[in-house]
């Protein structure tokens, strides 16, 4: 296997297809608008859309690196990348759409990188995917605190 189709199935384990952790998109639906923007009670924590928020971003300024570097979104500091706009379920609808987009047309990306550009740089795509893993354990977290995570499933 070459560094291109690791990073491809890494790259869709941690959207659609189940490995070791559970993939984002599973992670986030039927997730709804309350669902979402809850919050423990401890407060240190982000919510569910919060998270989305923040993969957004990221996957939005690589975008933008890879195709078209002047029309990146601006640099803002982290805890900036978190905050959500408004507040409505079409936001929320749309935030989570456009989080799939974003995915799929990186993967796009990755399909047609050169290949000695991918051996130089594996980084970029190895980094987003334990990005997104980490952030999916938070929203998984955060779905058994609210009770909205089944007890069990079943992923094969």
């Amino acid at each position: 296997m070459n560094i291109r189709e690791l990073l491809l199935q890494y790259w869709d384990n941690s959207m659609e297809q189940e490995d070791w952790y559970p993939p984002l998109g599973p992670a986030l639906k039927e997730v709804t608008l309350e669902q979402a923007v809850w919050k423990p009670g401890m407060g240190a924590a982000n919510s569910i859309w919060e998270n989305v928020q923040h993969l957004l971003y990221y996957k939005e300024r690589i975008l933008g690196r890879m195709t078209d570097p002047d029309g990146l979104p601006a640099h803002i500091g982290n805890e900036e990348t978190f905050l959500i706009s408004e507040i409505s379920e079409q936001a929320w609808e749309e935030a989570r759409t456009k989080l799939e987009q974003l995915h799929a047309q990186l993967r796009s990306q990755l399909e047609r990188m050169p290949e000695d550009e991918l051996e130089r740089e594996p980084e970029r795509f190895q980094s987003l995917i334990t990005h997104d893993a980490y952030h999916t354990g938070q929203i998984v977290l955060l779905r058994k605190l609210q009770g909205s995570w089944p007890a069990t499933r079943s992923y094969s």
